[in-house]
């Protein structure tokens, strides 16, 4: 299956597989890896407007960035029109497209009236792309979830809004706030979606294997996908996505192949926070690099008590080895 790769507004990807956005997962470190497998767009951690008003510098950290992981998209969350413009105009020319997040459902966003619980106010979705629409110039895009419960899938109605304010795409993660990551995503809300819109649409949702990619493609019509669970520890999914799309035979990495990633991953971390941080971020990271071999519980369980760069090294090396003499 050929796909053709999506352009918003100006911007014009590479390919259709996109990194989303997540807290705690997606720093520089991590986009530079999913960038080097293929990603055609790869996003910031999702970023406090109010925190980057407020506290500008200790903020604008997670907006660190390096040329190879361009284009970049910077994600934006709050609930005021007012300080969503506010934060726009100090990250306007900082990035290649802006996202404004109205679809996290996490409990410490949504108290606040940010993220999915937006979707419990269209006007007020309406007045916050307005204002931000009237700073920012370049390719904006929003990503929701269906709707915030089962008695409000009100996401064709926010669709018409965004394209109406002059949002340029619109990604669509298909379960209600209420579902939070349980049972199934609906991709016939993302259909349903494409079909309604004159913007790009893009998917997410249970991706998690080249398969998955092409289905969500395929059934749903889809501009681009967006993967985020899908890639912990798996870089390699991006780039059996588009071998699949291209007619290539699908790979799995070996587990050196696996290490020299995951090392890599390591040393890219480790310049950027240094090893204090490395050491506290990358312990997740590693378990995810290792699921599916045999010692991983034990692999897992060893990286919790260690607390210096060469211990890491040393036992991410000797796990890996075993895995690959097995």
């Amino acid at each position: 299956m050929q796909t053709k790769s999506p352009q918003i507004k100006t911007l014009q990807l590479s390919s259709p597989v996109i990194l989303a956005p997540m807290a705690g997962i997606t720093s520089l470190p991590y986009r530079r890896v999913m960038k080097s497998f293929g990603a055609g767009l790869v996003f910031s951690e999702m970023i406090s407007a109010n925190g980057l008003i407020r506290d500008g510098k200790r903020t604008q950290l997670l907006m660190a960035t390096h040329k190879e992981e361009f284009p970049l998209g910077i994600q934006l969350f709050g609930e005021s029109p007012t300080v969503l413009s506010m934060a726009t105009e100090i990250i306007r020319d900082e990035t290649n497209l802006l996202d404004i997040n109205m679809g996290c459902p996490v409990k410490k966003v949504v108290r606040n009236g940010a993220g999915s619980a937006l979707l419990q106010d269209p006007l007020k979705v309406a007045r916050i792309l307005a204002a931000v629409r009237k700073i920012y110039p370049g390719p904006l895009t929003i990503k929701i979830r269906s709707g915030w419960d089962e008695q409000s899938l009100n996401f064709l109605e926010i669709g018409r809004i965004a394209e109406a304010e002059g949002v340029d795409a619109i990604t669509l993660h298909p379960r209600p706030r209420s579902q939070g990551f349980s049972g199934n995503a609906r991709w016939d809300h993302i259909s349903a979606l494409k079909s309604t819109l004159n913007i790009p649409v893009f998917g997410s949702g249970d991706i998690f294997n080249a398969a998955d990619g092409l289905k969500m493609l395929q059934q749903t019509g889809c501009d681009a996908i967006m993967i985020g669970r899908g890639s912990y520890g798996n870089p390699w999914l991006i780039r059996q996505i588009l071998d699949q799309l291209d007619g290539k035979p699908v790979t799995s990495p070996s587990p050196q192949e696996k290490y020299q990633i995951a090392l890599h991953h390591l040393q890219l971390h480790h310049e950027h926070f240094g090893e204090k941080k490395a050491i506290l971020e990358m312990r997740k990271h590693l378990c995810w690099y290792a699921r599916g071999f045999e010692g991983a519980a034990l692999f897992r369980a060893s990286l919790q008590k260690i607390e210096r760069l060469d211990q890491i090294l040393e036992l991410t090396r000797m796990f890996f080895s075993e895995c690959e003499a097995a």
